[in-house]
């Protein structure tokens, strides 16, 4: 069979108009269908959908120019069309009978290859697939998507007995690689994988609250990061989803399974006077701006009012909420004496066990039921992964402990975890057990084929001395055995830029007029930076999710770049009073003029580059960072982040043969006629009530670096100048007592202070 040139979409809802969104995204032509408009154009409601989806928040689009292609129409007028697409996904309403009507007209019209798919988070796809002709039922399957399809990981493919393996292998490829999802092949049961499985533990979450008189306050916070959740937690997704939706899907698993799926009467009450949560304005939480200030009411369980609650805080909470790992915290958590212990005895417990007795029902192997709730519902650790960690004696005591039933499933758990799904490609890091060098920040390992991995695992990633004092070393290191470096990792974020305590200790050396020692540091990051640039082998960094200051100065540094889609990346560091001084000013002023034709007036490169550093601009994705410059047209953009080490490895790997370092650079400034009209712009903003008083300093400051200090226009100087200008600058600003209370106010509340 061909790949996945064109696709199509039936359905222009909230989750139809989504995936039309994601696919355009990912460079597929996509047809997104729906039924004739009674009134107005005959595509009126497919072209609303799209329109809706547009302007959705969080933005549905990886890149809003994807939106050109993706065509309207109508299910009337134009399903002949269906004829000349490779993939038809149908995201209609959840009506068997809708369905089934759908699937026949489809089958008259698609061609001979076509896949079929069904997005239906529920009704069994063998029911839906009883319509049609043993040609078509070899190209039909459930492919459920997670709402937002942009930001939920997971892709439930659901084949049915009749469905060709070719078809769930090409779908899972594609999912995987063009898509970036992470594939479960999920059973053709009720719920299917991640459904079945985390609907159930939502409900035990819930009707232990009850059970116990606990707030959902409380609640959150138990069930939240602290077992490797998602902040949403328990209460706040019920909100996010909608208990319209929650309630509707745990009351057909339960007539579906006659399991156990009965959620707490208060929220069935809560259904029938229509409090669904955030599309209504108030469910288990409200917003209040009666006040001014916005404030979040809790629902009074007893009474049905909603309250102001103080934050919900349990001092036993602190030595567990220190440990490094969610694992780690679940146990403390179950060996706790008080509520928070019997509260995560009794809602836990009966998760794991539930988890358990579904391997080999809902999905075929326990690292497919983790991952389903992994990807679907966010969660860092799956079940069956935190109950191998446990072990069975533990658990036994606990199930004790609890008054609860033992459950043998618990004791059906392989010991191993499986090799991933024969359809799975997702990269493992194969670098061994062991890591060539190793601090408490920062590995550095063997990829094979040459190439090594730096690796940070500070806290939050972020680059202090230590981190730099290991860069060093690593240097030494790859010049003697490797060919090639690839700085990556695989947490939650590549990067949260320099060490901000460092940062502020620094600063307040300065104003006691110890300068020299933070001159050092500047240029010791410095020489970190350019390194990557000159060192004689070549560095791809292999960058995901959050990469923000110091971060952003090593990607822009490396010779390439290896960039997850959702990657959020800028120079940050106005907000918090300073300015990029680890070579990110230098080589953004230097990414800009690459720009410039020959000839051409080199102001508009600078101001670019100027209103990029002053105005803190973070992307929104990859491809908003190379639009930005940030990453050059050249750096590759991989759709699932699991891909990006293997990527940056294989890149590394192909430059490192003959490798040659670049030459340094020479740059033409701007002087102060750029830095007079840069600062007259700043000057505007303030009159206009955009920017403070200090913030005219801060732009200033910045305006001077890039256009040379006080030099003459058209004056052309090495890139060491510049760089020497953005340390001396960003010193100036560590000597300011403003600087210095916007770094404390971002380490104390994680907030920008505008002062």
């Amino acid at each position: 069979m061909s790949n996945i040139r064109r696709a199509a979409v039936i359905g222009s809802g909230t989750m139809g108009a989504s995936i039309a969104a994601h696919l355009a995204s990912a460079g597929i032509p996509t047809l997104l269908l729906d039924i004739p408009s009674p009134d107005g154009p005959r595509s009126g409601i497919a072209q609303k959908g799209l329109e809706r989806v547009l302007k959705s928040r969080p933005p549905a689009f990886l890149r809003p120019e994807a939106a050109k292609l993706i065509t309207v129409g109508n299910t009337e007028d134009d399903l002949e069309k269906l004829k000349d697409v490779d993939w038809v996904i149908e995201a209609i309403v959840e009506n068997l009978k809708i369905k089934q009507e759908l699937l026949q007209k489809l089958e008259k019209v698609v061609g001979p290859q076509t896949i079929v798919s069904s997005n239906s988070s529920g009704i069994p796809m063998k029911l839906q697939a009883s319509v049609l002709g043993d040609d078509l039922k070899k190209r039909f399957l459930g492919t459920h998507f997670f709402n937002p399809p942009r930001y939920l990981h997971l892709l439930e493919l659901i084949p049915t007995r009749h469905t060709d393996p070719e078809v769930v292998q090409r779908l899972a490829h594609l999912g995987e690689v063009r898509l970036g999802k992470g594939i479960v092949i999920a059973k053709d049961v009720p719920g299917f994988a991640a459904n079945r499985v985390g609907v159930y533990c939502m409900g035990k979450a819930m009707q232990a609250t009850i059970d116990m008189g606990l707030t959902q306050d409380l609640v959150d916070v138990l069930t939240g990061p602290i077992l490797g959740r998602p902040k949403s937690a328990t209460f706040r997704t019920g909100d996010v989803v909608g208990l319209d939706v929650t309630g509707m899907v745990a009351e057909g698993l339960q007539q579906a399974t006659g399991e156990d799926f009965t959620l707490p009467q208060v929220v069935k009450d809560m259904i029938a006077r229509k409090w669904l949560g955030d599309k209504t304005g108030q469910g288990f939480y409200k917003k209040d701006k009666s006040g001014g200030a916005t404030k979040i009411l809790s629902l009074n369980f007893e009474t049905m009012e909603y309250e102001e609650r103080p934050k919900a805080k349990l001092a036993e909470l602190g030595p567990i909420l220190a440990l490094p790992t969610p694992q780690e915290r679940t146990k403390a958590l179950l060996e706790l004496d008080g509520v928070a212990g019997d509260f995560t005895r009794k809602s836990l417990l009966p998760q794991l066990a539930y988890a358990a007795s579904k391997i080999g029902e809902v999905a075929e192997s326990a690292e497919e039921v983790d991952n389903s709730l992994r990807w679907g519902f966010g969660w860092t650790v799956g079940p069956i992964e935190l109950a191998r960690y446990l072990g069975q004696d533990f658990l036994k005591k606990a199930f004790e402990r609890a008054g609860l039933e033992w459950a043998p499933a618990l004791e059906k758990i392989p010991a191993e975890p499986k090799q991933p799904s024969a359809y799975s490609i997702s990269y493992q890091r194969q670098v061994g057990n062991r890591p060539v060098m190793t601090s408490p920040v920062a590995s550095l390992w063997d990829m094979g084929d040459g190439v090594s991995l730096l690796e940070f695992h500070s806290k939050a990633n972020a680059i202090g001395v230590e981190v730099l004092e290991f860069m060093d070393q690593a240097h030494e290191r790859v010049c003697k055995d490797f060919n090639a470096l690839v700085i990556g990792n695989e947490g939650e974020n590549f990067c949260a830029g320099a060490d901000l305590n460092m940062l502020l200790g620094a600063a307040m050396q300065v104003a006691e007029g110890k300068i020299d020692a933070l001159r050092q540091q500047v240029k010791i990051f410095q020489a970190m930076t350019t390194r990557l640039r000159y060192a004689p082998y070549p560095v791809v960094a292999a960058l995901h999710g959050l990469n923000l200051g110091g971060g952003c100065e090593v990607g822009l540094w490396s010779d390439a770049c290896v960039a997850s889609a959702e990657l959020y990346t800028g120079l940050v560091e106005v907000g918090v009073g300073i300015l990029p001084a680890g070579g990110g000013t230098t080589e953004m002023l230097f990414r800009m003029m690459d720009r410039v034709l020959p000839g051409a007036d080199p102001f508009p490169a600078v101001r670019a580059a100027f209103e990029m550093i002053a105005m803190a601009k973070v992307s929104g994705s990859a491809f908003e960072a190379q639009q930005m410059g940030i990453l050059r047209p050249t750096d590759h953009i991989v759709m699932n982040a699991d891909l990006r080490l293997s990527e940056a490895k294989r890149i590394a790997a192909s430059l490192a043969p003959g490798y040659q370092a670049p030459a340094r650079r020479r740059v033409q400034v701007m002087g102060e006629l750029g830095l007079a009209n840069l600062k007259a712009g700043a000057i505007a903003m303030h009159e206009g009530g955009l920017i403070t008083e200090y913030e005219i300093h801060l732009a200033t400051t910045v305006a001077t670096v890039l256009c040379g200090g006080t030099m003459n226009y058209s004056d052309t100087v090495d890139e060491q100048v510049i760089l020497d200008l953005e340390l001396e600058a960003f010193l100036q600003l560590c000597g300011q007592e403003k600087s210095r209370e916007r770094l404390a106010h971002m380490l104390k509340t994680g907030k920008n202070l505008r002062n």
